[in-house]
Formats: structure tokens, sequence, C-alpha cells
């Protein structure tokens, strides 16, 4: 495979895992982290971070905003629930930080 033909590929695959976590609102952030080690947050660090080495200035907002599908404060109002205790304590336990 061509290095464009990677990166198309590439490009594609994030644009549907984008697409799927918007569609699983039901998933929240703290599963994916206790899960998957990363959550809608992440990504939205990881494209901000690609996007400044690509010499665009993105900032954190608009890269949430571009993986969330809409303005973060909107998505958390919507579909954001409280944490359970069960999901507290997997998270400090994989990570030794406070949810």
């Amino acid at each position: 495979m061509d290095e464009r033909t990677r990166i198309e590929c590439e490009a594609a695959a994030f644009r549907t895992l984008v697409d799927h976590l918007r569609e699983r609102t039901d998933v929240q952030n703290i599963d994916l982290m206790n899960l998957a080690g990363f959550c809608r947050n992440c990504l939205s660090k990881w494209y901000r971070a690609a996007a400044e080495g690509h010499g665009h200035d993105l900032s954190y907002d608009d890269a949430r905003e571009i993986v969330y599908g809409m303005p973060f404060s909107e998505w958390r109002e919507r579909y954001q629930g409280e944490a359970t205790p069960e999901q507290k304590a997997a998270f400090e336990a994989a990570t030794g930080l406070k949810a």
C-alpha cells in the first residue's frame, strides 16, 4: 500500500470511529476510559495536536466539537450521566486518578 492510500484509509477509519462514538451516546467517557484507556476527550486532544503539528491553530473546544458533533456543553447536557461509584472506582484503579 502506498503512503497516500494508507493515510486515506487511516482517515476513513478515524471518521468511522468518530461517527460511531457520536451514535453511541449511551457509552459514557468513563466507560471508554475504563475499558480502552481513552475517551472522546482524548481523541479531541489527539486531533488538536495533529492539527497543530500541521501548522493549524485549533482550540480544544473546536476539536471537541469536531469529535462530539456539537459543542461539548450541549453533549454533556444531553447525554452525560453521573458516574456510578463502581465506574469511579474502576477509573481510579486503572489510572490512579480521581474520577
